[in-house]
């Protein structure tokens, strides 16, 4: 049988391609400290839940394919508390960020044409932008530079006549990265110019730390032709489960083409909708805290890597992940060797490597990604692991 070459040019999940070997440890009797995943262990909200157990209709009916106005309500008041203030009809609600993503990239790519994306990058958007027979155009970074990419130099210089859109991921999946306003604007700028979409994919925005403030692509009001925001509850709320994400946009045609994939796959799930809106009810206090959490996790990561010999890391911003540089050839055949021939005490660690994360060929192959979602006692022996690890891999004859 034959299968189409979208498929084939997509790889793995490096978040997930190691679960066979994961399943085998556990069989054989360890413990893994996961840090490959960024599924956040913060308790969902209470508020979720008790919206689906107050949800009673008679049936269970498709919701709206724009999506249900109490959801898109909830949205606008929340952008609104940004100042920063939408229509109803410049909202899209998706299955995830996930689709909404997708759904951008059905209505802008035709078959060979390019999107900017600074590497390392969220490794899905391969198989997105295959799906579409177009590919990603990288904006080289390093780690010894801590993966800036916002220089006007070094993004114009990637600009071919086949580019159509500039990705920022805001706060940064995989590195942490965050943008400056100034940063911010002359992204935008470049996108004006060249006639360029410009997407932020911004699901991690209320994880900035160190009194970093609360920023939006779409507060950029003069380029509303241009910008695409991405949003979603998953990590905002710890409701990933739930699978709700949104667009947002002023560009009214394009909005008007997405809602032609939204109507073609039906509808986002009704009661997924109304507990996410629900959760827009939660106070700023909540943040608060899971901002002051994940800090002090970020503190312990950056501080335990800092500790080992040959480590290359930066002091990340926000989100919840860091990309590290090891002292070692090849993270796949390390990770694998982890799961496979070390232990302490029964004890091994498990993270996302970092090839995956680049289309440069041969970057990344010995670096790995960190996603700091584990209780700080746990997450201080995953960090001992990994550095026990390491010694004793390269350590061998």
């Amino acid at each position: 049988m034959k299968f189409s070459s979208k498929a084939k040019n997509s790889g793995q999940s490096p978040m997930r391609k190691f679960h066979p070997y994961a399943v085998a440890a556990q069989a054989a009797g360890k413990t893994i400290y996961q840090l490959n995943i960024g599924q956040p262990d913060i308790e969902t909200p209470p508020q979720f839940f008790e919206a689906v157990r107050n949800f009673h209709p008679a049936v269970l009916e498709y919701a709206p394919s724009p999506g249900m106005p109490v959801l898109i309500d909830a949205i606008r008041k929340y952008y609104d508390g940004l100042n920063i203030h939408f229509d109803k009809d410049e909202i899209l609600i998706t299955t995830g960020g996930s689709e909404a993503i997708q759904i951008i990239f059905n209505c802008i790519l035709e078959d060979g044409d390019e999107v900017l994306i600074p590497e390392p990058y969220y490794p899905n958007y391969n198989t997105m932008i295959n799906a579409c027979s177009a590919v990603i155009h990288p904006i080289h970074t390093s780690p010894e530079d801590g993966y800036h990419y916002a220089s006007r130099e070094k993004i114009v210089s990637e600009i071919t006549r086949r580019t159509r859109a500039i990705v920022c991921i805001n706060p940064g999946n995989p590195t942490g990265a965050v943008l400056t306003h100034e940063e911010m604007r002359m992204m935008v700028d470049i996108a004006k110019e060249y006639g360029l979409f410009i997407i932020g994919d911004e699901a991690y925005r209320e994880f900035v730390y160190d009194g970093g403030p609360l920023q939006s692509l779409a507060s950029f009001d003069d380029a509303a032709e241009n910008v695409v925001v991405i949003d979603t509850v998953s990590k905002r709320f710890s409701a990933c489960g739930a699978r709700v994400g949104c667009i947002l946009s002023r560009n009214k045609e394009l909005m008007g083409e997405a809602l032609k994939f939204c109507q073609a796959r039906l509808a986002v799930a009704t009661i997924d909708q109304v507990a996410s809106a629900a959760l827009y009810d939660v106070g700023p206090e909540y943040f608060d805290a899971v901002r002051e959490e994940y800090a002090r996790r970020r503190d312990t990561v950056v501080e335990k890597l800092q500790q080992i010999p040959g480590v290359v890391c930066s002091h990340p911003k926000g989100a919840f992940y860091l990309m590290a540089k090891l002292p070692i050839d090849n993270a796949d055949d390390f990770q694998k060797w982890l799961l496979t021939d070390f232990d302490d005490n029964g004890d091994t660690v498990m993270f996302a490597p970092g090839e995956p994360f680049y289309t440069t060929p041969g970057k990344g192959a010995n670096e790995i990604r960190i996603a700091y979602v584990l209780k700080q006692e746990a997450l201080e022996r995953a960090m001992d692991l990994l550095a026990k690890g390491i010694a004793a891999y390269n350590a061998r004859s």
